[in-house]
Formats: C-alpha cells, sequence, structure tokens
C-alpha cells in the first residue's frame, strides 16, 4: 500500500535520495551505454553515481529530522564529490534545493514542486551556455510539470509520480532536440540517470518499485540521417574585435550599512555587473565577494561595488594591450620563456610562494612527465573513465604554493568540476578550457613567465586554437555516426573529437586520420604512444609520417595512457 506524505522532512528526504542513489547504482552500465560515441570512455552514469553517492555518504554522516540541514549536507557532499559534467549539473540541481528549503523542518507538496524549480533555476545559471536535449531538458520540464501540477496532486507521492512520468516524457524527445542523439538513436544519457533518481524517489515515497531495477527510456527507431555539429576551439580573436577592454579583478569587504537603502544580494550584484561587461565571476560569502569582469568603463565598476564595503586587492589590466603583445610575439619567445622559467626557480620554490603554479590532469605516466617537465607542480591522475571530483581538484590546487594556479583539466568531461573547484577557492584560479591532452601540452609551451596571469591566459587560450588533435582507440559496439559505419572492435580515428575513420587495421586508422589532421598543413607532428601500443607498429608508423609527410618534423613520445593507442598533435 502507497503511503502518504502530506508532509516531508529530513528522514524521508534522506530514505527519498538513498533509493535515488540505488536506482542509479543498479542502472550505471546502461546509463554508461547510452554514450553517444561509441568508445570506451562512456562514464556518465559512473560519474552521476559517483557525484551521488558522495552526497548520500555526507547526507547519512549528518541526517536529521530537519529537511533543511538534511538538504544542505547532501549539498556539500554533492558538491565536493561532483565529477564530470553530468555530475556537476546534478549537484547544482540540488544545491538550489537545499537552498529553497533551508530553513524548514519539513515541506509540503508545494514547497517541494518550488523546491525542484529552484534546483533546475541554480543549474541553468551555473552553466555558460545550456544545451537543450540534455539532463538540464530533463529537470525543467519535469520540474514544471511538478509546478503545475501541485493542486492536482493530493500528497507528495502523488506529484513525485507526476514529476518522474513528465521526465520520462521529456527523456525521450531529447533525440529531437540534439542532433546527435537522434542520429545514433539513444537519448541523453544524464537525463536518464536523473529519471532513474526520481524512480527512487517514487519508489521511496510509494513503496512501488520500478519494474527490474529501473527502466531505461528509449528513442525508438530515429530514421534519418542528421549532420552533427561539432563544438571546435575558439577562432583567433582580433584585437579590434574585444568589446569590452579591461579585465576588472576586485574584492569586496562587505561593510552592511555602508550606503543607507544599499543592501548586498549576490543574484542582484550578479546582475548588475553583467550590464557593465562579460567574463562575470561573482563568489560570495559571509563577508567576503570576490569578482571578476571584463568591463569598457572599470571606474564605473568599482563605484557600484563600493557602496557595499571596502574595495581591496583591485587589479585591471587593458587587454586590448595585452593582446597586440601576443600577436608580436613569436612561438620561440614562447618556448624560451617557458626554458627561463624553469631555469630561474629557486632551490627554495617549495617553500616559498611564487607567482604562478599548474596543475594538469593526464593518464599515463609518460604523459604525466611531460606534464611535469613543462613546469606542472602537480599532475592528477585521472582522464577518460576516471575523471576527478572538484574535491580532488581543490586538493591538488591546494597543493600548489603560488598566487595564481593554472588548472589544464585536458577533458572536456573535466572542465566543469574545474570550474566548479575554482569557484571554490579564495585565491586566483584559472581554468584553461583543455579538452585534449595535445592542448594542454600547447597550452603550457604558450606560457611566458614574466607575462600577467591575464596574457598567459590569452596566449594559453590562442595556443590551444591553434593545436590538431587526434586520438585512435577501438569501438565498443557497433554504430553509425556522420556515414561511417563502425562495428564492435573497430580502430577508430578521432580528429578534435569527431569520429573521422573506423576500420580492422591500426596502421591504415592512424594514416587516414593523420590525413584529415593535416589536410590543411601542418609542420609537427607529435605522437604519444599508449600502454597498448607496440613497438612494431609504432616503428612502423614512424615510416608512414616520414614518407607521407617528408617536411614535417615528426616528434615520438612515450605516453603510456590506457584506452587510447595512440595520441596526435599537428602545429
Amino acid at each position: 500500500m502507497s503511503k502518504r506524505f502530506k508532509k516531508l522532512n529530513g528522514s524521508n528526504f534522506t530514505n527519498m535520495m538513498i533509493k535515488g542513489a540505488e536506482a542509479l547504482h543498479a542502472n550505471v552500465g546502461n546509463v554508461n551505454a547510452l554514450n553517444v560515441f561509441p568508445v570506451p570512455d562512456g562514464d556518465t552514469g559512473t560519474n552521476m553515481n559517483m557525484t551521488l553517492t558522495s552526497g548520500v555518504e555526507e547526507l547519512k554522516k549528518k541526517t536529521s529530522p530537519h529537511i533543511g540541514k538534511s538538504a544542505e549536507a547532501l549539498s556539500k557532499g554533492l558538491l565536493m564529490g561532483a565529477r564530470g559534467n553530468s555530475g556537476v549539473i546534478l549537484s547544482q540541481l540540488f544545491r538550489g534545493f537545499a537552498k529553497a528549503v533551508q530553513d524548514a523542518e519539513e515541506i509540503d507538496v508545494q514547497q517541494f514542486a518550488a523546491a525542484l524549480q529552484q534546483g533546475v533555476d541554480t543549474a541553468y545559471k551555473a552553466i555558460l551556455k545550456p544545451v537543450e536535449g540534455t539532463i538540464l531538458t530533463v529537470a525543467r520540464e519535469a520540474a514544471k510539470h511538478g509546478l503545475a501540477s501541485v493542486r492536482r496532486s493530493g500528497d507528495i507521492g502523488e506529484l513525485m509520480r507526476e514529476v518522474l512520468a513528465k521526465a520520462k516524457e521529456a527523456l525521450a524527445k531529447t533525440p529531437e532536440q540534439l542532433p546527435v542523439l537522434k542520429q545514433v538513436g539513444v537519448v541523453d544519457a544524464g537525463g536518464q540517470g536523473l529519471v532513474l533518481i526520481y524512480e527512487g524517489f517514487v519508489a521511496a515515497l510509494n513503496g512501488e518499485m520500478p519494474a527490474g531495477n529501473g527502466s531505461i527510456v528509449a528513442a525508438g527507431s530515429v530514421p534519418g540521417s542528421v549532420t552533427l555539429e561539432h563544438i571546435h576551439a575558439q577562432a583567433h580573436m582580433a584585437t579590434e574585435d574585444i568589446e569590452f577592454g579591461y579585465c576588472t579583478e576586485f574584492m569586496i569587504r562587505l561593510e552592511p550599512g555602508k550606503t543607507t537603502g544599499t543592501v548586498f544580494d549576490e543574484p542582484s550584484f550578479r546582475d548588475e555587473m553583467e550590464r557593465h561587461g562579460d567574463s562575470v565571476l561573482v563568489v560570495a560569502d559571509d563577508d567576503l565577494v570576490k569578482v571578476h569582469l571584463h568591463s569598457e568603463h572599470p571606474g564605473e565598476v568599482l563605484t557600484l561595488a563600493q557602496r557595499y564595503g571596502d574595495l581591496v586587492k583591485i587589479k585591471i589590466d587593458n587587454m586590448r594591450e595585452q593582446h597586440s603583445h601576443i600577436v608580436e610575439g613569436s612561438a620561440d619567445q614562447a618556448a624560451k620563456a617557458v626554458q627561463v622559467h624553469e631555469a630561474s626557480k629557486p632551490a627554495s620554490a617549495a617553500e616559498s610562494v611564487k607567482p604562478f603554479g599548474f596543475v594538469a590532469v593526464a593518464a599515463g605516466e609518460g604523459i604525466a612527465a611531460i606534464f611535469k617537465n613543462l613546469g606542472a607542480d602537480v599532475v592528477l591522475s585521472g582522464g577518460q573513465t576516471m575523471n576527478p571530483s572538484t574535491e580532488d581538484i581543490v586538493g591538488a590546487i591546494e597543493k600548489v604554493r603560488a598566487e595564481t594556479v593554472f588548472v589544464l583539466p585536458n577533458n572536456s568531461n573535466i572542465v566543469l568540476a574545474a570550474q566548479q573547484a575554482r569557484d571554490l577557492m579564495e585565491r586566483a584560479v584559472l581554468v584553461l578550457p583543455t579538452k585534449t591532452i595535445p592542448q594542454g601540452i600547447s597550452a603550457m609551451l604558450a606560457f611566458q613567465a614574466k607575462a600577467t596571469a591575464e596574457r598567459n591566459a590569452a596566449s594559453m587560450e590562442e595556443a590551444i586554437g591553434a593545436v590538431q588533435s587526434g586520438q585512435v582507440t577501438y569501438a565498443v559496439r557497433d554504430s553509425q555516426i556522420d556515414g561511417i559505419d563502425i562495428r564492435e572492435g573497430d580502430y577508430l580515428g578521432i580528429h578534435n573529437n569527431k569520429i573521422v575513420v573506423s576500420g580492422p587495421d591500426l596502421l591504415d586508422t592512424c594514416r587516414k586520420l593523420l590525413d584529415s589532421m593535416m589536410a590543411q598543413g601542418g609542420e609537427v607532428v607529435s605522437v604519444m604512444t599508449g600502454e597498448e601500443a607496440s613497438e612494431a607498429d609504432t616503428v612502423r608508423l614512424a615510416e608512414i609520417v616520414e614518407e607521407t609527410y617528408p617536411d614535417a618534423e615528426l616528434e615520438v613520445l612515450a605516453g603510456g595512457q590506457p584506452l587510447y593507442y595512440y595520441l596526435f598533435s599537428v602545429e
């Protein structure tokens, strides 16, 4: 018999979260299988599971009959354990929920629906460019339906059934919103994970365990071919295209009542800053606010901010001037600057605070050694299938004794966790959008020890956009993408995150991948060998490169990375 919940307290909430985590955990493999690329790194389910497990473990330690306190404990655990994009979004959904119920001992059906909606609002604000057809869409449509269903839902259990039904409906429609899903014929993996969690909620509230281990929503037959859109690295920017010319950073030491009638409110203040520029970051605690933005009139911004308290650590840089210097520089100068940086490190560097430090994420002893040699202070083990958590990245940053720390995620699924770690730090942390190992290496080579943090960030991002990245791995299932027929066990050649070749022969796949990467020319070809690459294949691969591209300089490095036989870069 179904229970009835007119009110939901902290104990009920804890049971919901435990059941939600169990439902997700039982289907991790199914969620991973929805990964649109048929490569052995489809870890959306793993990331969501590890994130939710971290949250539930914290919740169990600090569970309380007071739902506000229980939700706060969950939110903290999720935040610190968030892994991958899907995990970060999940943590934001429940961060918003927790803020909505923070003062309540128990909540009713209307408050529950409102809290779900606030979770969605928080998650959307956390993502710079939300994409429809993802977990965000599923959460939004479900929460919106929940608000509309409050009047006809007698209790929270009934409402949750309505929310779950709408979530499944929204999930089934994701292939119509995201072309890559329609092309492959699957639903969004993150959205599927959220549906499973909601099924666990229904189980806890109604005693109605889903059939089997949870239902997996199918996209059905998706006929026709759809062109897959890919996001490429940022294009080079001309100096005159910089709209907001001054990088402005400062901190506000809050003084309540400094200006009559002025009360600091973080969302309102962030909106105010966004009206005066872009690249806005506002992080507030009880008495201190950290602000970063690009503005055309920094003086006006400082005047507005001063209403709330004293301004400290003010720094303003002219980005147009910086950009002009960057484009006038050369790659040789950048490389020399790295050498000077390495040579000039004092013997006591480990004991002193230096201007700049680096945290890089990499898998494979050889690749880790490369980043160490280029100046990385901490190389965090991670990459495909083993994304480090927000807490892991925070811990790595804390080990670096530097005023400004650059973080290189080197994987698209780690960028959000790195950004979330940055927002938890009190010192300056800059996350570079490196999505591949070659991008990370190019960024490190572009570092200039005597330049400012902002100038380095700009030149390193420019280097990221100039490198072509390639990977060779194997297919874990049959598939078809962009007209390429893929068979389980085939070798896959991936150029800038797009599968361009599939075939049964490793070296032939490498050759065709390099043809794609060298289509626009290139002077230097770098090859990083994986742990499964044989010496004979590597020798023959080097011969192929030298025969096919005799004018290109070839560099072969021992990477030792798992899953990928070879990593390539072309510059």
